[in-house]
């Protein structure tokens, strides 16, 4: 006997009591999973003290508990791509102005990524005592400078590799193979969404294009698809989100109503398959998107003043372009965007042209990379600032490694230098006016708490109320996390 797609063994599909009980019982049991996740009482412990978030398959992206209390709501990571200099930005060496054209002690003969080393030298940029605590910024940063009572710098970090593509992985994933999940994948895995119509995670990349790892530094690797980051910025939207032109509002409705019908009876007929939820919901945030995300980056909301603040219509297009994405970043935040990775520099102009690579000629570089994320990155600091946001986010400043305190051989530029570099956070949970740690005399080597990648993201987990250790993911038979079996947090710069 055969039987028609509609029926089986005889028995209709869309049988009216059927579908009625199933849909009251599947339902149902959705319902009593959403109001136990809501009281923080679906966590379940696991193996080894870990806590595995409770994700609703019907509704992935629903806020959840952290572990513990947090210091911090949102994240807003900006990420100079192409390895920013610490020693003509952040880190002051008087020694390395005394030295200036001489021999690094010790290292006369020292071979590093691209080659034989030159000799030490100084910043072409001056460093000036800035805010109430007199901390010394480089005049590179002028508007950035400005702000450095609010920053907490780490003066200590270190990093895995020497290489930008693996070293950005290392910074967004924690790893340096590709592959892995993003820092903002682990906390949309962690904690969903405090948005109902935006992604949890969103990646703005550099008008001028993405960094040299890509869509590595936003991808969910072995986590849910749906953790991974939305990428799109203020001049280019979101893709496919648009409703082609041959449909018209009472259609588009009509047709969402028709799909949300076939959708509920077919996930009532399998409440237990977490995918189609899962796909179900993934379409649906999809929808909601098409009439949130226009909304978002309608810049044109804004006050002349705002954009004048921000750099919107600088005549440096580059700049321009950078200080619409700024301005987006602060908009998405206020609308619940969980966490934003913020992009300034691109590999598509190559090498020293469109990102921190400055290898031959970096004031060249510098004198044009500079502009374009000082004043616009200002802005956002204190716009957030004045708006009360900054005592629930964390702005965490980070660029994948350092640079060389010397130049290289038969160049005017710095070579690559992941012993030592600078990263800064504010905001949310962090001591305001703060310097950690440090590089020695010439700035090459971690001298004073020598802390790592893993350090860092630890700690942004914590403030964000989430145990590092117990954040895990089973796959491939192996409890994996954020940062693999090491980390601490730091703890001395918690406010």
């Amino acid at each position: 006997m055969t039987h028609s797609p509609l029926t089986s063994a005889g028995r209709s599909l869309l049988d009216r009591r059927r579908f009625l009980f199933d849909a009251a019982s599947g339902l149902g049991g959705m319902a009593l999973a959403s109001l136990l996740a809501e009281q923080g009482l679906l966590a379940e412990q696991g193996e080894q003290g870990r806590i595995d978030p409770a994700i609703l398959p019907n509704a992935p992206l629903r806020k959840r508990p952290p572990h513990f209390e947090p210091r911090a709501k949102q994240v807003l990571v900006i990420f100079c791509s192409g390895a920013c200099s610490h020693l003509d930005t952040w880190d002051y060496k008087p020694e390395l102005i005394q030295r200036d054209g001489q021999p690094m002690p010790g290292f006369e003969k020292l071979i590093t990524f691209q080659g034989p080393s030159g000799n030490l030298a100084r910043s072409p940029y001056e460093f000036k005592p800035r805010g109430e605590t007199g901390k010394y910024v480089s005049e590179l940063l002028p508007n950035l400078a400005k702000l450095a009572d609010e920053m907490c710098f780490i003066h200590s970090m270190t990093a895995k590799s020497n290489t930008h593509g693996p070293a950005e992985n290392q910074m967004s994933t924690g790893f340096t193979l590709d592959g892995f999940p993003s820092m903002g994948s682990w906390v949309s895995y962690a904690l969903g969404s405090e948005a109902e119509d935006l992604p949890a995670f969103v990646a703005i990349p550099d008008p001028r294009g993405v960094p040299q790892a890509g869509p590595n530094n936003w991808s969910s690797g072995f986590l849910p698809a749906v953790f991974q980051g939305t990428a799109f910025n203020a001049d280019r939207a979101i893709q496919n989100l648009a409703t082609p032109a041959e449909f018209g509002p009472a259609s588009e409705r009509a047709t969402r109503d028709l799909l949300k019908l076939l959708n509920e009876r077919h996930l009532a007929r399998h409440p237990g398959d977490t995918e189609l939820a899962a796909r179900i919901a993934g379409y649906e945030l999809a929808a909601r998107l098409q009439l949130s995300a226009p909304e978002v980056g309608d810049l044109s909301r804004e006050s002349a003043a705002t954009a004048e603040m921000y750099g919107v219509n600088d005549p440096n297009a580059f700049t321009a372009g950078f200080a619409r994405n700024c301005l987006l970043a602060r908009r998405l935040l206020e609308r619940g965007v969980r966490f934003i990775q913020l992009f300034n520099g691109s590999y598509a102009m190559g090498e020293g042209k469109g990102n921190w690579d400055g290898h031959k000629q970096l004031k060249s570089d510098y004198d044009r990379h500079g502009p374009i994320l000082d004043k616009p990155a200002a802005a956002l600091l204190t716009d957030l600032k004045a708006r009360g946001m900054l005592s629930e986010t964390l702005v965490v400043w980070v660029t994948e490694f350092g640079r060389m305190p010397v130049f290289q051989q038969g160049a005017l530029g710095r070579d690559h230098n992941p012993s030592g570099f600078t990263v800064w956070l504010a905001g949310a949970g962090v001591k305001r006016a703060t310097s950690y740690g440090a590089t020695d005399e010439f700035g090459y080597r971690a001298v004073e708490n020598p802390r790592t990648i893993y350090d860092l993201h630890a700690t942004i987990l914590h403030l964000l109320g989430l145990d590092h250790t117990r954040l895990t993911f089973l796959h491939d038979g192996v409890e994996r996390r954020l940062t693999d079996v090491h980390g601490k947090v730091i703890a001395e710069i918690l406010a």
